[in-house]
């Protein structure tokens, strides 16, 4: 078996893992019926970020089916880097998961708080307000490196560039919804990465 082959499978055991976690809490989530309004995010994010968001699935899918459909964007990594990009891959799918049982069904895709959202600060949420991103960021970046592709590469750095630029108005609807509570929160946590004490 090539190295080629042992890396596909490995982003296909991870994210045969890590997906179907995801999509079972966003189906939890979902129980309430609840309609949320996506277009808080602004007319860019909500024009950009699903339609690249699904680009970026689509190629790792596209990967994962046949390597040679997505061989036009690989990359000449060294397999000890590529091995490196498994380890990152796991640890952003643990810290994902993690972040699913913690966040419960307050999860959202959107920047909108649930009629019943709680603020939530167990778990990840304890050193940083928003552990799915960086869960997010080290799982792409991990499974960019195993498959060697600059193309899930670039398009999961768009993805978590516009995630990123949409919190800003996460954060004033989570104001908004918890003031005070919230306001320490974000004195006492970083926001994507821990705090130094």
């Amino acid at each position: 078996m090539s190295h080629d082959e042992i890396f596909r499978i490995a982003v296909i055991a991870v994210t045969g893992v890590v997906m179907p976690i995801g999509l079972y809490h966003r189906i939890r989530s979902q129980a309430t019926g609840e309609k949320l309004d996506r277009r808080q995010e602004g007319l860019f994010i909500l024009a950009t970020l699903r339609p690249i968001g699904l680009l970026l699935s689509v190629s790792v899918v596209a990967y994962v089916i046949s390597p040679r459909s997505m061989a036009w964007s690989s990359l000449p990594l060294s397999v000890w880097l590529r091995w490196a990009g498994v380890v990152l891959a796991l640890a952003g799918g643990g810290l994902l998961t993690w972040t699913f049982r913690s966040i419960g069904t307050n999860i959202t895709d959107t920047v909108v708080t649930r009629k019943n959202h709680v603020l939530v600060t167990h778990g990840p949420y304890r050193w940083v307000r928003h552990p799915f991103y960086g869960s997010v960021a080290l799982l792409v970046l991990g499974i960019a490196v195993t498959a060697a592709n600059w193309f899930i590469l670039l398009a999961g750095v768009v993805v978590l560039s516009l995630l990123v630029m949409r919190t800003r108005k996460e954060e004033e609807n989570l104001v908004a919804r918890f003031g005070d509570a919230y306001r320490g929160y974000m004195n006492s946590t970083g926001r994507f990465f821990p705090r130094r004490r």
